[in-house]
């Protein structure tokens, strides 16, 4: 029996812990306009009366991922889990504060942090070393800078991530099983979080662009959001 066999024999007792961009929905140039399919969103409905658990822990602020998946009954967690962490109604302000101040011409301003893209800058090299200097910045005042997939994230210096947020909904309901996605490096912090479960299910959904640690701590390998769906339809 597989892996994913396993999972599914018991979605009673089982989480299914799954990434937005990149993994329910396809990457898009414009981040505003990133949706998931209807088909996917179809099986979410039906995956989230089988399972203890369906959650999106996603970079997006909560509100906004919530919207666009548009599925009652799923666990949205936003801000790559910061949203679950006490005190992170204190650095709204630094983190608005430092995105207005730099001026970057592709900015995404979140509840909590702030990206920087350059997916679209016509010459990304000259771009990421510029926002090499904004990351330097950040630090400066006490922000915590990561980079991502054509993006730099700036976030407030808090020691929450998405695998603090998982291991907690987890806990909170007893559950020893889980599947967690995701297709970039912060979701290296969802993969250890389930290393100690009775059953984890690691998916990466390796783009051209995730990074090459992210396939070797997989489970399971897919190459993009259909064929992601693909795998849902197993469960």
């Amino acid at each position: 029996m597989t892996l994913l066999e396993r999972l599914a024999s018991s979605p009673g007792q089982a989480a299914l812990v799954l990434d937005f961009d990149g993994v329910l929905a396809p990457i898009v140039p414009a981040p505003d306009a990133a949706s998931i399919p209807p088909e996917t969103r179809r099986e979410l409905e039906r995956l989230v009366e089988r399972y203890a658990l369906v959650a999106v822990v996603s970079g997006r602020d909560g509100d906004d991922v919530e919207r666009r998946v548009g599925v009652d009954r799923i666990v949205f967690v936003g801000s790559h889990g910061l949203e679950l962490d006490p005190d992170v109604d204190r650095w709204r302000k630094p983190v608005r504060d430092f995105a207005r101040r730099t001026g970057w011409p592709d900015t995404e301003l979140k509840a909590v942090s702030v990206s920087f893209h350059f997916r679209n800058a016509t010459d990304e090299g000259a771009a990421r070393s510029e926002l090499e200097r904004v990351a330097a910045a950040a630090e400066h005042v006490g922000l915590r800078p990561r980079f991502g997939r054509k993006l730099l994230e700036v976030l407030p210096p808090l020691d929450a991530n998405k695998g603090t947020a998982i291991r907690r909904l987890l806990s909170e309901r007893e559950l020893r099983r889980a599947l967690v996605a995701g297709d970039d490096t912060t979701d290296l912090d969802a993969f250890h979080a389930v290393d100690r479960l009775d059953l984890a299910v690691r998916v990466a959904v390796a783009w051209d662009e995730s990074p090459p640690a992210l396939r070797e701590a997989a489970d399971v390998i897919v190459r993009d959001p259909g064929e992601f769906l693909d795998l849902l339809r197993e469960l």
